[in-house]
């Protein structure tokens, strides 16, 4: 399957994915290293225990609510044009599934995303987001097709060591594309410019840079997930909120300590 990319990889240069005036913060003001691009993403949430997701959070982070709630996120989607600043993508490793399991945190005034875990179907991918960007990777078997407008997902954990974690499901637009409204729990859930993840070093932030998502009201029919219970998350027996992005483009910049700026 051939993914669609916006951007003329070997020709990006410095130039950045989109605006910058709605970021709630301005953009590192060193270079982005890496590029890619997130295609047929689904956001599933659901409302989870607040003291349970804060007691599995590292040192320095708080955990961020909207109108006192938290919220846990399941998310898989299929990455492509992975590539190095200033460097193509490597046929064989730049396009391949991904599935996070995710919260939202925030360190002073800087809200970003905590993952619990992200499968990929690249072992090359796994080893590199470990060791650069300090993140729960796994390898897993996953496929990610489409079958017209709708997505078929399917991914088993095969990571050595690692907790068993599956999903299984079909997903798909269900409406028209429109961008969230800032104080809404949507533009809360996915207009995040940051992750944090631990280090040897510490608590870590990770700065990513994209335009505002071009959200669709989504279905989906979830047959298994795992991915939740995986970390030791309970999720409620309630009808996730759904949301499905067809494609957006990416960049990031190298993790730096986050307790220090």
């Amino acid at each position: 399957m051939a993914w669609p990319c916006a951007w003329n990889l070997s020709g990006m240069g410095d130039r950045l994915p989109a605006p910058t005036e709605d970021r709630p913060w301005p953009v590192p003001d060193r270079r982005w290293v890496m590029a890619q691009s997130w295609h047929d993403l689904l956001f599933a949430h659901w409302p989870v225990d607040s003291d349970a997701l804060a007691a599995l959070l590292p040192p320095g982070l708080t955990l961020d609510t909207f109108d006192g709630r938290a919220w846990l996120g399941v998310v898989p989607f299929q990455m492509s044009g992975v590539r190095l600043r200033g460097s193509p993508a490597i046929p064989g490793t730049h396009a391949f599934p991904e599935l996070n399991v995710r919260t939202y945190v925030r360190v002073g005034e800087r809200p970003g995303v905590w993952f619990f875990s992200l499968d990929a179907a690249n072992a090359l991918a796994v080893a590199v987001a470990r060791s650069w960007f300090h993140l729960p990777y796994f390898r897993a078997r996953m496929v990610c097709e489409p079958d017209g407008a709708d997505i078929v997902y399917a991914s088993e954990r095969t990571h050595s060591g690692a907790a068993a974690a599956v999903f299984r499901g079909r997903y798909g637009p269900g409406g028209p594309i429109r961008v969230a409204e800032p104080g809404t729990l949507e533009h809360w859930l996915t207009e995040r410019y940051c992750l944090y993840a631990s280090s040897p070093r510490g608590l870590v932030r990770g700065e990513i840079h994209h335009a505002r998502w071009p959200l669709q009201q989504a279905w989906a029919t979830i047959d298994e997930s795992s991915m939740a219970a995986a970390s030791g998350i309970a999720l409620p027996e309630t009808t996730p909120l759904l949301h499905f992005a067809r494609s957006i483009d990416v960049v990031c910049w190298s993790p730096r300590p986050a307790l220090t700026n």
